[in-house]
């Protein structure tokens, strides 16, 4: 016998395969440029990038703010899902930690910029739910690594954070769009500098998820 919710279920249409791709294909090329130029960058480019029509674009996302919205939903669940993964596969937490930068990296986790930027609404129950898994997860392998003696005890989450966004975005008013050929190899100099014991006494205090989003 069928119920009435699955009568409703019929009667609502699934998105066509390519309307499932393209809008993919979007957030994956905003994701890249984000990174590349800001959030200012033209939608035409982004449309570009992806291989679609401005009206295909438009389709899915109304305006820019709805765009950021989904790019940032996806690179903060995406980063989230590789630091849990980490956690669980490596036995050494360093090394878990270390793992989790490079991924981040490559999941471009410089487009989560927009989230510190006080024009972004960011206080959205299923964006608010995914910054606290993403969180939780880069806490509890930062943690991990310390409490093994593995990770220097001055550095907190905001100076990963920090970190990753600088050395993971070209520097502003420069034309290196080739940074991803240096990524990798400035973010192991970064987490060599993590490891305990330390060499030298960091200037300052360390920087915190708070401060990041309150601008201190």
């Amino acid at each position: 016998m069928t119920t009435a919710a699955e009568s409703e279920a019929r009667r609502i249409p699934r998105p066509r395969a390519d309307a499932l791709r393209n809008r993919e294909r979007i957030v994956a090329a905003a994701r890249e440029i984000l990174v590349e130029s800001g959030p200012d960058v033209p939608l035409d480019e982004i449309a570009r990038r992806a291989g679609v029509g401005n009206a295909t674009l438009y389709r899915h996302f109304p305006d820019r703010s709805a765009l950021i919205l989904d790019v940032v939903h996806s690179v903060m669940a995406r980063t989230a899902d590789q630091a849990e993964r980490m956690a669980a596969e490596e036995t050494d937490p360093f090394v878990a930690l270390s793992r989790f930068v490079h991924a981040a990296a490559d999941e471009r986790i410089g487009a989560l910029c927009p989230l510190l930027s006080g024009s972004f609404d960011g206080d959205l129950p299923h964006l608010h739910a995914e910054r606290e898994r993403l969180e939780a997860a880069v806490e509890d392998l930062m943690e991990k690594a310390r409490a093994a003696g593995r990770l220097r005890t001055d550095v907190a989450v905001g100076d990963l954070m920090v970190a990753l966004s600088q050395l993971t975005r070209p520097l502003p008013g420069t034309g290196c769009l080739n940074i991803d050929r240096f990524t990798h190899r400035h973010l192991q100099l970064f987490l060599d500098g993590l490891e305990a014991p330390a060499r030298s006494e960091l200037p300052g205090a360390a920087a915190t998820l708070e401060d990041l989003r309150h601008g201190r």
